[in-house]
């Protein structure tokens, strides 16, 4: 039998609301296992997972696995595991074979996932992030829930050192243990491309999210500080916010930074479905006189892997690309 602790009760027909509930992280994860006979004579080392709400333990190897962010929907493709439901509103283009896939279940949101949906998919584990913590209590009683502990508001310490640990992790419930390291050692590699790539490098990037014609810019201590601190990357500014979307800036903000390397998040292309902006369309004048523009250093990233995404091995190693574009001629 699966338990999960703490565990509340699951109401059927009350939804709650979804909130950010946005946690911060010190530790990653960590996974034990302890040997157990399971129905037949089959053996599984049952799993014990710590993470910030509390304590997991997984008894048999889950055959039905609920995602319902997508860097977990990303973590289980990468390990081979089938995905019994997922939200599917925003989709990266990397995971679309799921997004018709009749069996994987759509189970509503990212943000507010339908938790009636999530109990008729019949999961026998549950992976959450803090998007859906606040649900955690309900989700458990339907089967083990596991938190991932990533820290969507400053990403500046342990960002990578918690999607190492998180593959292991699942590694560890899945019984995939050889192909969790495979996957730890190609994104170790994918990292070093970049570090290799900055390194001893003067430029200064300052990374932006657009909004419908508006900007806001990431610092050191924001969703993007892995940009800084695990590749290298020195940042143009001293911008200190910690919010999901950054710090409201104006134009003149950017002209000011002069950053020599400008990445940009497109997030209206994502949110609003439209085609990704590009040099032509920004059309900024101020944004014109920056080096960045001057020096053809513009980077219109993957939005989906920066912005739906960012903390799983696929999107890792879409950012490291596209970090390694600002420093090309």
């Amino acid at each position: 039998m699966n338990h999960t602790l703490p565990a509340g009760r699951w109401p059927l027909v009350l939804l709650l609301g979804a909130t950010l509930a946005l946690h911060g992280c010190n530790e990653p994860s960590t996974a034990t296992a302890t040997p157990v006979k399971t129905a037949g004579d089959s053996p599984y080392a049952a799993v014990t997972v710590q993470h910030k709400l509390g304590t997991t333990v997984i008894s048999q190897r889950p055959q039905r696995a609920v995602a319902l962010d997508m860097n977990e929907v990303d973590f289980l493709d990468q390990l081979n595991v089938a995905v019994a439901g997922m939200p599917k509103d925003f989709v990266p283009h990397f995971l679309a074979r799921y997004k018709d896939a009749g069996q994987t279940a759509d189970v509503g949101s990212i943000v507010q996932p339908n938790l009636e949906r999530v109990h008729a998919a019949r999961p026998d584990l549950i992976l959450i992030t803090s998007l859906q913590a606040n649900h955690f209590a309900e989700l458990s009683d339907m089967a083990p829930t596991l938190h991932f502990d990533v820290d969507y508001r400053d990403s500046e310490a342990g960002h990578v050192a918690l999607v190492k640990q998180h593959l292991a992790s699942l590694g560890e419930v899945f019984g995939k243990q050889d192909l969790a390291r495979q996957k730890v050692a190609a994104l170790e590699a994918k990292l070093a491309q970049a570090r290799n790539v900055t390194r001893d490098r003067p430029e200064r990037a300052l990374v932006v999210l657009h909004n419908n014609g508006a900007f806001s810019a990431f610092g050191v201590h924001s969703r993007y500080g892995f940009i800084f601190n695990d590749l290298g990357v020195k940042p143009a500014t001293a911008t200190q916010d910690t919010g999901l979307h950054g710090q409201p800036i104006s134009s003149e903000f950017i002209q000011q930074a002069n950053p020599d390397i400008l990445y940009v998040v497109d997030r209206t292309a994502v949110m609003e479905h439209r085609p990704l902006m590009t040099a032509d369309t920004l059309g900024n004048p101020l944004l014109r006189q920056t080096n960045a523009w001057k020096n053809s250093r513009v980077v219109f990233v993957d939005p989906e892997a920066w912005y739906v995404t960012g903390a799983s091995p696929t999107s890792l190693a879409l950012i490291v690309d596209d970090v390694i574009k600002g420093y090309q001629p």
